[in-house]
């Protein structure tokens, strides 16, 4: 297959950006109000590089119930711009203002009237025009609203729960142990939402992430019956998958308690709508949280720590609290049905309550996709030919480039020579979908056959600009 020279794919990667994935796994599993009991009852310490132990300084963490008290977090003194500091001076200050004014006013007030002196009080009346009242450069006043509360969700929560699954994930990860690279397994939590069936298997969407470099997979239901799972389809550039659970492993009585979740429609919805988010928490098992519709196509960039990726997508904006483990869990809305698959939080102390979902109706089309498609055998699969190297959103923004493939090398004689792709271009759409990555390429290509043509577009750089074309490729045969 294509030669990868991506040098953004470095397991140790870690990434700047304050958004991160919904996913718990052993760098974040502290969080977990268990963990320090399977530390206890385990009796073990885990002493290889980036060790865990017992004291868990980190901003968000649990305290350590060895220990008496919360351990004191250091102070850190951070960089901020010169507008964000007089910001919160201004408003530090404004609080003061208003404060000690009205104490002066208040106490100069009261002496004021023990001495006599207060003969009157003035009040000033301030009317609201209505909205029906129409008078020459008056503004409207805003209609009573109907809107509902989002206080109780107890028959959501009990509705859609049977449709919300928890996915572990075994897996391998390399880390660098005193300057060697050395493969370790990890164990990963997530969320997963009952979205099909047929009569072999269930299927069950959730994150690419949460199921990235799986060795094992394993579903856990809502009555704790755990089953294992298998990939049935991924798309990197979209970070969504569908993972499948054989009926013939699902015993009758969970059979009779689990649900396929009804899908919404996430293009209808509105800034303010109630929201329910589902999934599994910190791994400690389904939990339900609610909030709003915060803002909707907000366009989010996250770094898959482990690949190196980056995966650039317009969200859905809730104040519902998305916490690690609930990537691949479900967003709601006040009906029940699933408007989005909840993916991404925004990893600040300073800032609360911005969980980001991939909205359904964009999800929808690619997960049946998923569904429908299949792996061709390795003595068709096909074959493009080029060589690339990631251009992420950070490089596109930083060079004035377009996202995709940079090709570094196209082989003679191959599919892509013959379809005019040329060393220079970038690669930003295969058969229809958006590529960001090599990895995403490969993910698509290993499901067409030796001699499938398919549109591929491709930013060529003409005179300092970038003009696409579409170029028509009749794939070669990998093993050929």
């Amino acid at each position: 297959m294509e030669q990868n020279n991506n040098n953004n794919s470095n397991n140790n990667n870690t990434s700047d950006s304050l958004y991160s994935y919904s996913y718990i796994s052993e760098d974040n599993q502290e969080r977990n109000p268990n963990y320090y009991e399977k530390q206890e009852s385990g009796n073990q310490n885990y002493t290889n590089s980036g060790a865990y132990t017992n004291t868990y300084t980190d901003a968000n963490a649990y305290n350590n119930p060895q220990q008496g008290k919360k351990p004191k977090k250091a102070k850190i003194k951070k960089k901020h711009g010169f507008g964000g500091t007089v910001g919160k001076a201004a408003a530090v200050a404004l609080v003061f203002g208003m404060v000690s004014g009205a104490t002066f006013y208040g106490t100069g007030y009261a002496i004021d009237y023990a001495n006599g002196k207060v003969t009157t009080t003035s009040k000033k009346t301030v009317t609201q025009t209505s909205s029906n009242t129409k008078s020459s450069g008056s503004i409207s006043a805003t209609n009573v609203s109907t809107a509902t509360t989002v206080n109780d969700v107890s028959d959501i929560a009990e509705n859609v729960m049977p449709s919300i699954v928890s996915i572990t994930n075994m897996g391998q990860q390399t880390v660098n142990f005193f300057g060697q690279q050395v493969t370790q397994d990890v164990e990963g939590a997530g969320s997963g939402i009952i979205i099909g069936q047929t009569d072999d298997a269930i299927y069950i969407a959730t994150n690419n992430h949460v199921v990235a470099n799986s060795t094992q997979l394993t579903v856990n239901f809502i009555d704790d019956q755990s089953v294992a799972a298998e990939i049935k389809g991924t798309d990197t550039s979209t970070d969504l998958a569908v993972i499948s659970v054989a009926v013939s492993d699902i015993p009758k009585d969970t059979l009779s308690k689990i649900k396929v979740a009804t899908l919404g429609d996430s293009d209808s919805l509105k800034v303010g709508e109630g929201t329910v988010a589902i999934g599994n928490a910190l791994g400690y098992g389904q939990s339900v949280t609610t909030g709003v519709i915060s803002a909707l196509n907000r366009e989010v960039t996250v770094q898959d720590e482990n690949t190196g990726t980056s995966v650039t997508n317009d969200l859905i904006q809730t104040s519902a609290a998305i916490n690690p483990g609930n990537s691949g869990g479900a967003l709601l809305n006040m009906k029940g049905e699933v408007i989005g698959i909840n993916s991404v939080k925004y990893s600040d102390e300073q800032v609360e309550g911005m969980g980001f979902a991939i909205p359904i109706s964009q999800a929808e089309p690619i997960i049946n996709d998923l569904i429908n498609r299949e792996v061709v055998d390795d003595s068709n699969s096909a074959y493009l030919g080029v060589a690339g190297q990631d251009v992420t959103s950070d490089i596109a923004k930083a060079y004035g480039m377009p996202e995709g493939i940079y090709v570094t090398q196209v082989k003679e004689g191959t599919a892509a020579e013959a379809a005019g792709i040329q060393k220079g271009d970038i690669i930003t759409k295969f058969d229809g979908k958006k590529v960001s990555s090599m990895e995403a390429l490969r993910d698509n290509m290993q499901y067409y056959a030796a001699g499938t043509t398919v549109e591929v577009v491709v930013q060529t750089n003409q005179n300092g600009e970038w003009q696409e074309q579409t170029l028509s490729v009749t794939l070669g045969k990998k093993n050929g």
